[in-house]
């Protein structure tokens, strides 16, 4: 029997964490073969587990099973190498370069500012997962325009004709899956390797954001700042706490002081699901690159504050 290995994880959705008129339909919409429901079921006969839902998700409603293990091999290997299953096994094999959302990129580019990065794929032009990897690729330029002299990193495309690695230059360090991909693990080998993975557990932050934080501390007086999406509040703010009212993720906060209200914002608790923009009736607040330092990006920021206007 085929089993999907892309988890859904219903206490993770936005829409699960906190309802709201309009749903989130991000993982539905952007899935290239419809192979989730109204209801976010998993159609494993349809789903090529590109990733692409896990990628657009802001809140890991959407999981791949491995993303503990892929991370550890981050941080642990000496040189990164991560190979699609289109591609020859040179590395850790990832189901497609779908599954890179913004904070994985970050994450991967910062590593390479310390240790080779390598990415191996296929001929993605020729593969159904083409969608999932093009989503992905727009996510890195957009970093890139905005980080320009980010750290390089290597880019092969070495499709799986059957043969071996190349040697030399990418040496297999594949580890625990007795040689096979991803996709031939069956369920008792999933649950026994991931024994938590298929309950419904909660967590706040996004293991991607997690990751990055971890990499991100490990050389931030290397670092200084990185450009990322944060709020901005202008002056047509009128302190009616609505922003904060509907932040499904506790990003925001408003706090009052005899007249004077606060509006609190918590970066690394954002997921950029922008419920707090479209709900802003004096359209006072935007989503905008700016330069954050770790203690920014893990910290609170004072965004605004002012009398309450009716």
């Amino acid at each position: 029997m085929y089993t999907c290995q892309m988890v859904h994880h219903h206490h993770n959705c936005l829409n699960t964490k906190k309802p709201y008129v309009k749903l989130c339909r991000l993982c539905i919409d952007s899935c290239p073969h419809q192979a989730i429901s109204l209801y976010r079921e998993l159609n494993s006969q349809r789903c090529t587990e590109c990733g692409i839902c896990m990628a657009v998700c802001p809140s890991d409603g959407f999981i791949y099973y491995s993303t503990s293990k892929l991370h550890e091999f981050m941080l642990e290997a000496e040189k990164i190498v991560l190979n699609c299953p289109q591609a020859m096994n040179a590395g850790h094999e990832i189901p497609c370069l779908g599954i890179l959302d913004r904070d994985s990129w970050l994450a991967l580019l910062i590593a390479a500012g310390e240790k080779e990065v390598t990415l191996v794929t296929g001929v993605c032009a020729a593969c159904p997962d083409k969608k999932a990897c093009a989503v992905s690729v727009q996510v890195f330029k957009e970093i890139h325009t905005s980080w320009p002299d980010h750290p390089a990193l290597r880019l092969k495309v070495a499709p799986d004709d059957g043969g071996s690695a190349p040697g030399g230059e990418i040496t297999s360090v594949q580890a625990r899956s007795g040689g096979k991909g991803w996709r031939d693990i069956g369920r008792e080998k999933l649950e026994a390797m991931l024994p938590g993975i298929t309950s419904d557990e909660a967590y706040p932050i996004p293991k991607a954001r997690q990751f990055l934080r971890e990499v991100w501390q490990s050389r931030k007086s290397a670092l200084g700042a990185l450009p990322l999406p944060a709020l901005e509040v202008s002056e047509g703010c009128r302190e009616c706490g609505e922003c904060a009212a509907v932040c499904p993720q506790g990003a925001l906060t408003n706090k009052e002081k005899g007249e004077q209200l606060t509006l609190i914002y918590e970066p690394l608790k954002c997921v950029g699901c922008r419920r707090c923009l479209n709900i802003c009736r004096s359209q006072a607040l935007s989503m905008e690159y700016k330069p954050l330092s770790y203690r920014l990006f893990t910290g609170k920021i004072l965004v605004h504050q002012g009398k309450q206007r009716l």
